[in-house]
């Protein structure tokens, strides 16, 4: 039993082939045959003519394997593609080597999908890391300029309390000349009061009046009087 491999590339047509009449290949319609194209094409006209029965498809990453069965041929199509492109596709009757083949590309679809895979994890890895990393700068700029606002409140209530430390000194001197004036005070009622209730309140002496001085005058002294005689 014969095996076929082609890639995408043609196959050469043989010159017998090339000189069968029309009706012939008519007749023989159902059945695509190998000499017209390569086999990639005579998959893709069997594809779309719905002429194959999918048996096994292993997906691996963006790679893919298949088993194709063409029940009027008989024949097994077995392909390995990349995002449903095909890369290699063979052709036959065996169902034993049918199998084999399909194994042989699944382990190939793998082993191609492995640098995807990494390729798929690394790229998700960096846009979550970039993520993260513009998450942390705004979380980090959020707490700076929450650090900024808890240090200019805490300048504003030690300036306050400063304010308030030099309001309280002012007062306290305020309150201690202020209870100074009320104790001199306090003291000046008390005395009043005293005074007030004594009954032999001691005034002060009054100094009498002078009386005015005679005027001078310019008339001879009298005589003095005579003694009496007794």
């Amino acid at each position: 039993m014969a095996v076929l491999l082609v890639s995408t590339a043609c196959v050469p047509v043989s010159a017998a082939s090339r000189t069968k009449p029309l009706a012939e290949n008519a007749s023989k319609s159902e059945v695509v045959e190998p000499s017209v194209g390569n086999t990639a094409d005579e998959l893709r006209r069997l594809m779309n003519a719905s002429s194959l029965t999918e048996l096994r498809t292993t997906y691996n990453g963006n790679y893919g394997a298949s088993l194709l069965f063409h029940a009027d041929s008989l024949n097994y199509y077995v392909t390995l593609f990349r995002d449903k492109e095909f890369w290699r596709v063979i052709r036959t009757n065996s169902v034993d080597q049918a199998e084999q083949i399909y194994k042989t590309f699944v382990e190939q679809t793998s082993q191609l999908s492995q640098v995807y895979i990494d390729t798929v994890r690394l790229e998700a890895g960096k846009r979550y890391t970039e993520r993260m990393v513009d998450l942390n700068q705004k979380r980090l700029q959020g707490l700076q300029q929450e650090v900024e606002q808890q240090r200019q409140q805490a300048m504003q209530v030690s300036s306050t309390l400063q304010q308030n430390k030099q309001q309280a000194v002012t007062l306290s001197s305020d309150l201690r000349a202020t209870n100074s004036e009320l104790e001199a005070l306090t003291k000046r009622i008390e005395q009043l009061q005293q005074l007030q209730g004594n009954p032999a309140l001691d005034l002060p002496a009054v100094q009498p009046a002078q009386p005015p001085a005679a005027p001078a005058s310019t008339a001879a002294p009298a005589a003095a009087a005579p003694a009496s005689k007794n």
